[in-house]
């Protein structure tokens, strides 16, 4: 799964890459970013891209109560086209997430000098570069006040290189497959092929501080690397 990610891009950058007119808010550094956290989402509305603040945790319209979104922070790759929860959203809201990292927990051998804890790893590409995770979005209507907009990250089954840490890992897709992604009209058989994406090359982890265990640590150090134990991987893939 993936349960925290990074921002840290300047915003001028993000309307760059993306091809986004300036939205409406301010970006600060996000070390730390937690589910029911609003973080910036690029989709397609009326008047063409856009970029956007909604609360990471996808509340279905058909919820009763917004607290559903805490236990959809990601969608299966594998299942999303069935799921209730997700499939008109991949039919018709499909939406960007971006990052320039993310967080998973490596498991320790219960036997071995950790004891069976968790270590945490930061996941990221060569010069914290501009990743955008596949996502979905949802408009949540309540009995009174403003709509709740909502969104899930979709996963996959990890690169080869990343096993060693966990077997999930964000759907990350290439640029040359944002407009196809974006678009509601493009077929949802026509995406499936995105749904294998592995990443960039140019992935790498190390382990990080437990400060990121909470999300009330949105700090500079959640991404600072400290000493790990050994771990099987391909050589390279990991520093």
């Amino acid at each position: 799964m993936c349960g925290r990610y990074t921002l840290s891009v300047p915003l001028s950058n993000l309307i760059d890459a993306f091809e986004v007119p300036p939205p409406d808010f301010d970006l600060t550094a996000r070390f730390n970013i937690s589910p029911t956290q609003d973080a910036p989402v690029v989709a397609l509305g009326e008047k063409g891209r856009g970029m956007g603040l909604l609360r990471w945790g996808l509340v279905p319209s058909w919820a009763r109560e917004p607290s559903l979104g805490s236990r959809l922070i990601n969608a299966r790759s594998e299942t999303v086209r069935e799921k209730p929860a997700f499939r008109g959203a991949f039919q018709r809201r499909r939406c960007l997430v971006p990052a320039d990292g993310w967080f998973e927990w490596r498991k320790e051998d219960p036997q071995g000098p950790r004891g069976g804890t968790k270590t945490p790893f930061w996941i990221h590409r060569e010069g914290r570069l501009l990743l955008a995770f596949a996502g979905l979005w949802e408009r949540w209507e309540p009995r009174a006040g403003a709509p709740l907009f909502t969104f899930a990250i979709l996963t996959a089954e990890a690169a080869p290189a990343l096993r060693p840490i966990h077997d999930r890992m964000p759907v990350i897709l290439p640029r040359e497959a944002w407009t196809r992604w974006l678009d509601p009209h493009t077929p949802g058989e026509d995406l499936v092929p995105l749904l294998a994406s592995q990443g960039p090359p140019d992935l790498r982890a190390h382990a990080v501080s437990t400060l990121v265990n909470s999300p009330r640590n949105d700090l500079p150090a959640c991404t600072d690397p400290v000493q790990a134990g050994p771990t099987r991987a391909t050589p390279g893939a990991l520093s």
